[in-house]
């Protein structure tokens, strides 16, 4: 169920059973020459809908923008600061959570994301406790990347090895291959990608990694491996979002 696609009637029937909701969150940021801006985005929100079909959950819109202001000296490139985010991630939160929503499962795409996302959610119990609504102290938040499931991580080591990186990576460019087969992008790598990890400022970010990748070689991305990935995750985290639901 589609929380855009849905009638407010029909969202009100959903709450008088259940009180969770997914929200896919990614980045719109480069991705090396083969890997598509909207990649974080575009599996976050894939991977959440097929979640919510599996576990009958409503699935709110993605939240497409992320924390990526080290990618920014490419273009293309957009982001949030993390003040910013927070914000972001703080009303859409108090906005369902004024409707009934208590249990908020974020599915997440970004790695750069991570630090500001548990922060809006310090920021969240506060403000709802600030605000003194009556379901303040039932509201939980939990974030899952669903590139660090274990059996995502299994899998990509497991065909790609060192050369998964650790961004442009090949199992994320192939689930963008598997769900957008004709945007399929092709260019010549450089072999002697960096391998280092560092991630400071964006000009800095760019002289350390010429072409936008991070240890990764994509040119090993294939659609079929990216429905491989798109099952193992959706399996998984539906069963981490159950398990969510029935911890609190």
């Amino acid at each position: 169920m589609l929380l855009h696609l849905s009638t407010w009637t029909e969202v009100e029937v959903y709450l008088s059973q259940f009180t969770g909701i997914i929200i896919p969150i990614g980045s719109t940021e480069q991705h090396g020459p083969t890997g598509l801006i909207g990649t974080d985005a575009i599996c976050a929100e894939a991977i959440a809908r097929g979640v919510g079909e599996s576990t009958q959950a409503i699935v709110a819109p993605t939240i497409n923008v992320g924390m990526a202001l080290h990618h920014t000296a490419f273009p293309g490139s957009i982001s949030f600061r993390p003040s910013t985010l927070i914000l972001v991630i703080r009303d859409t939160i108090t906005s369902l959570a004024k409707a009934g929503f208590t249990q908020f499962f974020f599915i997440n795409g970004h790695g750069g994301n991570v630090a500001t996302l548990k922060a809006a959610f310090a920021e969240v119990y506060a403000t709802l406790a600030d605000l003194n609504m009556t379901n303040a102290e039932q509201v939980r938040c939990q974030v899952s990347n669903w590139y660090m499931c274990g059996s995502v991580y299994s899998l990509a080591k497991r065909l790609y090895g060192d050369q998964e990186g650790s961004h442009a990576t090949p199992s994320e460019v192939a689930l963008t291959q598997y769900l957008y087969p004709n945007a399929i992008k092709q260019a010549v790598l450089d072999p002697n990608v960096s391998k280092d990890h560092r991630i400071y400022g964006a000009a800095d970010f760019r002289r350390r990694y010429p072409d936008g990748r991070m240890g990764s070689n994509p040119a090993l991305a294939t659609p079929e491996q990216g429905q491989q990935f798109y099952d193992l995750a959706v399996k998984e985290l539906s069963n981490t979002y159950l398990e969510f639901l029935g911890s609190v």
